[in-house]
């Protein structure tokens, strides 16, 4: 397997791939130990709630959002981390057994102009559910390593 640099994406490359499926078990899990809203807890609660039913922390799906941008990307590109995100949007809830998929689109791509050997790359990311219907927006900020001499 190659090494992706920096050189190697323009405005406009469109990443797509999936399918995570998300467990009952998982979001429970996730808001007991950092996000233990009732919604996200007791399904009881959860079924009165302007939600009808239980729904996956943002956090949480945030972490699913990265953990599938890690498995299906990240480890092949020459990355050096990012500097943090803009305009996060949980747009739909995520509820058990909705089957995410993921969706990303180069926005900018630039050399650092302080570090020759960075570029820094900017990408429109969608999680989506089953449905099609767009349940996360974000956007990203990526350091990446030139390609060596």
């Amino acid at each position: 397997m190659s090494i992706i640099y920096f050189e190697d994406f323009s405005v406009g490359d469109k990443t797509v791939f999936g399918e995570k499926k998300v467990t009952r078990e998982e979001i429970l899990k996730f808001a007991h130990k950092y996000d233990p809203q009732s919604f996200h807890v007791d399904e009881n609660a959860a079924n009165e709630s302007i939600y009808g039913g239980l729904i996956a922390s943002g956090w949480h799906t945030g972490g699913m959002l990265m953990r599938m941008m890690v498995d299906n990307m990240v480890n092949q590109r020459a990355g050096l981390g990012s500097p943090g995100f803009d305009d996060l949007r949980w747009i739909l809830p995520v509820r058990p057994d909705d089957v995410l998929r993921f969706e990303s689109t180069v926005i900018e791509a630039r050399k650092s102009s302080s570090r020759p050997d960075m570029g820094i790359i900017r990408a429109q990311i969608y999680l989506f559910n089953q449905n099609d219907e767009k349940v996360l927006s974000v956007k990203t900020i990526g350091m990446m390593k030139t390609r060596p001499a």
